[in-house]
């Protein structure tokens, strides 16, 4: 299962945002630096309003959503890359996890520590990718070394190793992430065997007040993390209230609702941040529906319908014949299974076909 690690200064949100996201208080979350040292493990539902509409079209009490796992990282200080603070746990944990949720603290409370004084998000940003690009430049400058001597022989493999490389290790002196480096889709394939951490996919989480998430798009703080993580990242930020997802923790879907509506929002920033998550992740879903369960399948975007059958179980890939395959939106319409066959709504689809988000299928195979 893919992992997005939690990340950030310390004091911003992050383990309170975890506790949230994943619906427990197994982190600790305290007013004071790291008190967060091991990582901690979730498994986070994806939210999907498809599921309930497809339960109710299939006559089913059972819905099983999609998850993935989220990961709450201890916290950075500038002189990470060097040792400093819980650098070296730090890093390596980031190593670790497929993207990267970059929790921001966009208010201001003098009973809450900042470890540099004053509140400023984008520089704040600055310190975490400065360090990750530091260490990702160490990493670099290792692999250009350990290459050399292949590619001096006129190693074709070691020669393209080394362009890449050399293309990242410029952009990393020019002090701008991995991620941004242009790369054709063989580079980027080579790219990806070095593990960098300021190549990782990365979202950026605006923790607010609970008092301003009403008026979030107005925050000075959240506007500049926006254009700066837009313009220099080309990275998304959503908005996020780590202390009202805490509260929500204890509540029922009623009051929660009553609760948010008290605020002045409709949705928590929990949802969208999951899903921008999920997406972030390169991931989507296919359903599969009827009397006993409808499920929400992970995969990723761009997996054909064996691939999409092998998350069911190996051996529907191995012996996959066909997909009998709807499309959300058809079924919906449609108004029940049923309608969809007699409308000719169902269609039967090949190895070759590429899953689109919401399909609903059903394989056939033999082993």
């Amino acid at each position: 299962m893919l992992r997005a690690g939690i990340v950030g200064l310390p004091n911003v949100g992050k383990s309170t945002l975890f506790n949230a996201v994943t619906r427990n208080r197994k982190a600790e979350a305290a007013n004071y630096p790291f008190c967060t040292i091991d990582p901690n493990v979730g498994m986070v539902t994806v939210p999907d309003a498809r599921l309930e509409i497809l339960r109710a079209i299939a006559g089913t009490h059972v819905v099983i959503p999609a998850a993935i796992e989220f990961v709450d990282i201890a916290g950075l200080v500038k002189g990470a890359s060097q040792g400093e603070g819980l650098g070296n746990k730090f890093l390596t944990h980031i190593r670790e996890v497929d993207a990267i949720v970059q929790v921001v603290r966009c208010f201001e409370d003098e009973d809450v520590l900042h470890v540099a004084g004053s509140v400023d998000p984008v520089r704040d940003i600055e310190v975490i990718n400065t360090e990750l690009m530091l260490a990702d430049l160490e990493t670099v400058k290792k692999k250009r070394e350990r290459v050399a001597r292949e590619a001096k022989r006129g190693d074709k493999a070691a020669l393209a190793e080394d362009a890449v490389l050399a293309k990242i290790e410029t952009s990393l002196d020019a002090g701008k992430p991995a991620l941004t480096v242009d790369l054709t889709k063989e580079e980027k394939a080579i790219s990806a065997t070095f593990f960098l951490l300021s190549d990782k996919p990365t979202i950026f989480a605006c923790n607010v007040k609970d008092t301003d998430l009403a008026t979030a798009d107005a925050n000075p703080f959240v506007l500049k993390v926006r254009e700066y993580v837009g313009t220099h990242l080309s990275c998304e930020a959503v908005v996020v209230s780590a202390q009202i997802e805490s509260d929500l923790i204890d509540l029922s879907p009623d009051e929660a609702m009553e609760f948010l509506k008290d605020l002045g929002v409709d949705e928590s920033g929990m949802g969208p941040l999951i899903r921008a998550t999920y997406h972030l992740l390169g991931l989507q879903t296919y359903f599969t529906a009827g009397e006993k369960e409808v499920r929400a399948w992970t995969i990723h975007i761009g997996d054909t319908a064996p691939k999409a059958a092998g998350v069911i179980h190996s051996d529907f890939e191995r012996g996959f014949i066909k997909a009998e395959t709807v499309a959300y939106k058809d079924l919906v319409d449609c108004g029940s299974i049923a309608t969809a066959r007699e409308k000719g709504r169902y269609r039967m689809e090949g190895k070759a076909y590429v899953v689109a988000n919401g399909d609903v299928m059903l394989f056939k195979f033999n082993v």
